[in-house]
């Protein structure tokens, strides 16, 4: 019986998930709630790099490795990428589309973290939606600006940025009042594609703040790509018989 490997990392890797019988394996990094309601094997934690993720799917018997990891998740996907054809098996992947801007839209692409820090001197409320990364960049907060962080998980900030921890999915009315309350006159967001966290585009777009995108990374080429949990689980029922 064939087996398959799903390594995790978005919300649509649960739908897959909950179709996969005992004998498939799904692969979480360890952030954010951990399923245990799951017909398959769930494994947390790191691999090693591409070979300690080798070694896993010679040591598993693996036939499919399916990555439906976040989309700047780079180096996991290059190293299943890796893996894969180093174990002669294929390697699939589940990439939600990017969001686009609309009518109405000031976005600005930024490549890195540099690039985003000059690119938000002229703003004073600045709200980063990119998880735990400007955690590492608190002290160097200028002092016309207050960061407000929202991540997974409450965090300590400082006195000039305050950290919310919050999951989505995120209602418009309740991102209204966030932007309100908080005067921000920026957004900076990974264009992640997702529409749990979709409603902070639509109050930017409606009060004119502009958005700061980071730009999302190159991943590798895989031997199949889907757009949707409905497309990957039709090609892997035909995978599985």
């Amino acid at each position: 019986m064939k087996r398959i490997l799903l390594l995790g990392g978005v919300t649509e890797a649960m739908a897959i998930a909950r179709t996969l019988g005992p004998q498939h394996i799904y692969s979480l990094a360890g952030v954010g709630r951990i399923p245990t309601d799951l017909q398959c094997r769930v494994r947390v934690g790191g691999y090693g790099g591409a070979e300690g993720l080798a070694q896993f799917i010679r040591d598993e018997g693996i036939d499919l490795l399916l990555d439906a990891t976040h989309p700047y998740a780079a180096q996991i996907s290059q190293n299943a990428a890796t893996a894969a054809r180093s174990n002669g098996i294929p390697c699939w992947a589940l990439r939600r589309p990017a969001w686009q801007a609309q009518a109405g839209d000031d976005w600005r692409e930024v490549g890195d973290w540099a690039e985003l820090i000059e690119a938000l001197k002229p703003f004073r409320r600045p709200l980063f939606t990119l998880g735990r990364e400007p955690l590492q960049h608190l002290d160097e907060i200028p002092v016309q600006q207050f960061w407000t962080l929202r991540a997974l998980d409450r965090y300590p900030g400082n006195e000039r940025c305050e950290v919310i921890g919050a999951r989505g999915p995120f209602l418009i009315d309740d991102e209204r009042e966030l932007f309100e309350r908080r005067n921000i006159d920026v957004l900076i967001s990974k264009n992640s594609g997702s529409t749990a966290t979709e409603p902070k585009l639509e109050v930017a777009r409606e009060r004119g703040v502009p958005v700061i995108v980071l730009k999302r990374p190159v991943l590798p080429g895989v031997d199949r790509e889907f757009l949707t949990p409905e497309e990957t689980l039709g090609a892997l029922s035909v995978f599985a018989h």
